[in-house]
């Protein structure tokens, strides 16, 4: 093979295996925009839970009275 060929396949293995590499990186981002937009929409689920639980009556920390072991 010529020079010229051999700097082609050398070209073609990189861009190749870039692409590999891109894909992988592009299946990675993928999943961690899943896991995040889960984990916003729990934090959004606990955010609703507090608030009702704060319509529901609860006292408010401060004025709750101490645990029975104190």
């Amino acid at each position: 093979m010529t020079e010229l060929e051999n700097r082609v396949m050398e070209l073609e293995a990189k861009v190749a295996f870039q692409d590999d590499t891109i894909e992988t990186l592009n299946d990675e981002l993928k999943a961690h925009q899943q896991r995040l937009a889960k984990m916003q929409r729990q934090i959004e689920l606990l955010g609703e839970k507090i608030k009702e639980s704060r319509e529901e009556g609860l006292m408010p920390q401060h004025q709750e009275p101490p645990p029975p072991h104190y």
